[in-house]
């Protein structure tokens, strides 16, 4: 016996993912729906490579009851709409966008990180995804604060067009040409030319200066490990379709050498550690798509501090940063709670 699953967002970046990861995974599915806005009804949506699709469903008039959990990658407007319907109906939600992630009586859950923190799901029938830049850190934190307890995290991100959805690549990719052929590059997505350029600025401008994606990090890093983790962020966008990179600072309470930490890292779930101190021994963002894992590279000493780790950090965000964890979640429901499959 399986599960009744919903895809709610099922054309976008992230619901075409969702469904290929729930095909590799062999999620056990009894029946399987995709919805998404009117705009899409009636479309042929492909599941994964099975050679199999399913007809997209408006999202406006499904009836949720009987259905066992639905993943939402729609945005939070029309989350605040449809997910508390469908909690209510006896659907579990697990949502992708940031409407519900610090809500106190929703948990976020990075299952490698904090799986117990699911059995809260019941106060809302909703359980949230973090965002993707956290999403890969804490993978990579969490051994190590384990070992060592980590007091203070300084991450700078690299972040892809994709986290801005299928808009954000086209963006890119027209910008690239626009410039090779000599034609005006047209702006729209993002706040200034991102085709050959950085921007240091993801979501909107808070009072004290920082951006939204930046304070997203710092809390959903403390709801996840550990709510007495200093942590400050800088978020910057940059031309890579796919995949996600940080260079993170740790300070931890007590020491761990880079050694020992390559070791933990290497044995860690999630986590692929490829740390070769010669030319190539790294991963780069362009080698992560399409993959499950969280790579750390670069795991190095910090000698400005009293027992400081350095480490870069590589996750495909449309798959560990959105699809797969949240398939992951949907795992983890089955095996702790709902016992189906």
């Amino acid at each position: 016996m399986g599960y009744r699953i919903v895809v709610a967002g099922a054309t976008g970046n992230v619901g075409r993912e969702v469904l290929a990861i729930l095909a590799e995974r062999e999620f056990p599915i009894d029946e399987l729906a995709a919805v998404a806005s009117s705009r899409s009804q009636g479309d042929d949506v492909e599941i994964g490579d099975t050679g199999k699709t399913v007809k997209c469903q408006n999202i406006e008039n499904f009836d949720w009851a009987g259905w066992d959990m639905a993943i939402f990658a729609i945005g939070s407007d029309a989350t605040a709409i449809h997910a508390p319907k469908a909690a209510a109906a006896g659907c579990v939600v697990i949502d992708n966008s940031s409407l519900y992630r610090m809500d106190p009586d929703v948990p976020l859950i990075v299952p490698e990180v904090n799986p117990d923190a699911i059995d809260g799901y019941t106060k809302r029938n909703i359980i949230a995804n973090p965002n993707c830049s956290t999403a890969q850190m804490v993978v990579a934190l969490k051994p190590i604060h384990d070992a060592a307890k980590i007091t203070r995290v300084v991450v700078s991100t690299y972040q892809s067009v994709s986290g801005a959805g299928k808009s954000g690549m086209d963006e890119l990719w027209n910008q690239t040409r626009q410039i090779f052929v000599g034609d005006e590059k047209d702006i729209q997505k993002f706040t200034k030319q991102i085709a050959f350029n950085v921007i240091p600025h993801i979501d909107k401008f808070l009072d004290d200066g920082s951006t939204k994606e930046e304070w997203k990090m710092v809390v959903e890093t403390k709801k996840i490990l550990d709510p007495k983790i200093k942590v400050t962020a800088t978020c910057v966008r940059v031309p890579v379709f796919v995949g996600h990179s940080e260079a993170i600072n740790i300070e931890m309470e007590n020491e761990l050498s880079a050694e020992d930490a390559q070791r933990i890292l290497r044995e860690a779930p999630g986590v692929v550690l490829h740390d070769k101190r010669e030319d190539g021994g790294y991963i780069t963002p362009v080698e992560c798509v399409g993959d499950f894992a969280t790579f750390v590279s670069r795991v190095r000493d910090d000698p400005t501090v009293d027992n400081g780790l350095n480490l870069w950090c590589v996750s495909d965000n449309l798959r560990k940063g959105a699809a797969l964890n949240a398939v992951q979640i949907a795992e983890l429901l089955g095996r702790r709670h709902l016992k189906k499959g």
